[in-house]
């Protein structure tokens, strides 16, 4: 099975890694990254490093910058930051066979979530995912696979990732069914040591961990605080509880049921520690910032759905205000 990570970094790194080291031990598998820069040279010059609380090794999977390099793959795991996904997607297409199948292992709403989606929306493109509708054209929604990660993982210096608490891909085919593709690499992850269970209703999932991101992520932008520290400081556990029964009614009106109850699900985030989410890590890194597909189309589908979203709304006024005073200051 060939598979191109799509944006080796923190996450695609993590998977792309644990997917080479299992090729090393005699998978049938061929692994490859698209990566870029420094992380990209340390890779060729000194191989992939991964370190985790179990293990800690070091790969050698081909790497490149340029998509015509690797060429035609079974299986695209698109891992990059979603505001580069429009204008990356017209530059893979030296990746994609008749066959290539892709994973959109990203923060926030997936670009295809309302391709075979029952109901008025069915169909519908979302503006904050996909502005000028580039995504559903170059990378056709029927081609697509949902994943939710569970696993974060930094990147401290190029070449190195290293992973905190978790260590699961959550995978699902839109239309819920087990599809052999999805079956293969599933088997894929699990036999290179990442948790891969099947999903029969992918969409559930990634509103349950959208439900943190989208409020956790702009309050940390905002206070430069760890998941633990916002979880545990009373103010900003209620501004994001209000978000996030806000964006429960508007998950409500989509079909979506919720597993656990807010206060539940704050935990959650609260036990994964002391980590920044990965917005706070791109604001100090001074990369551009994921707040359209993690909190914008949260309020865009409150508009859609007649559902208001007032603390939703305030905060994703501000957060795009810090962003817009990075970019004045470059």
């Amino acid at each position: 099975m060939k598979i191109a990570i799509i944006g080796a970094g923190a996450i695609g790194g993590y998977i792309g890694g644990m997917l080479a080291q299992a090729q090393a031990g005699g998978a049938d598998l061929d692994v490859s990254l698209l990566a870029r820069g420094a992380h990209l040279a340390a890779i060729q010059a000194q191989g992939l490093r991964i370190e985790s609380k179990q293990a800690s090794f070091t790969v050698r999977p081909r790497a490149s910058d340029d998509p015509a390099a690797l060429g035609p793959q079974d299986m695209l795991f698109i891992t990059v930051k979603a505001p580069a996904l429009p204008e990356l997607a017209p530059r893979l297409k030296p990746l994609i066979g008749p066959e290539t199948a892709w994973v959109t292992a990203m923060n926030g709403i997936p670009y295809w979530y309302f391709h075979g989606h029952a109901g008025p929306l069915a169909g519908h493109r979302l503006a904050s995912c996909d502005p000028q509708g580039n995504i559903w054209r170059d990378l056709p929604p029927e081609r697509a696979i949902g994943g939710v990660l569970w696993l974060p993982a930094s990147v401290p210096e190029p070449g190195l990732i290293r992973r905190g608490n978790g260590n699961s891909v959550s995978l699902g085919e839109p239309d819920g069914s087990n599809s052999g593709r999805i079956e293969k690499l599933a088997a894929a992850l699990r036999a290179a040591g990442v948790e891969a269970p099947l999903r029969p209703n992918i969409r559930q999932d990634i509103w349950h961990k959208l439900w943190g991101n989208l409020s956790f992520s702009p309050i940390a932008v905002l206070t430069h605080s760890t998941l633990a520290e916002m979880a545990g400081d009373a103010g900003t556990r209620a501004v994001a509880r209000s978000m996030m029964l806000e964006a429960q009614a508007v998950g409500h009106a989509l079909g979506i049921n919720f597993p656990v109850d807010v206060d539940t699900r704050i935990e959650e985030s609260a036990q994964i520690g002391m980590h920044k989410p990965s917005m706070l890590q791109d604001l100090e890194a001074g990369r551009p910032m994921e707040i359209e597909q993690i909190t914008g189309v949260i309020a865009e589908l409150g508009r859609l759905t007649g559902n208001p979203t007032p603390t939703i709304d305030l905060m994703l006024a501000l957060v795009r205000r810090r962003a817009a005073t990075l970019l004045q200051r470059k």
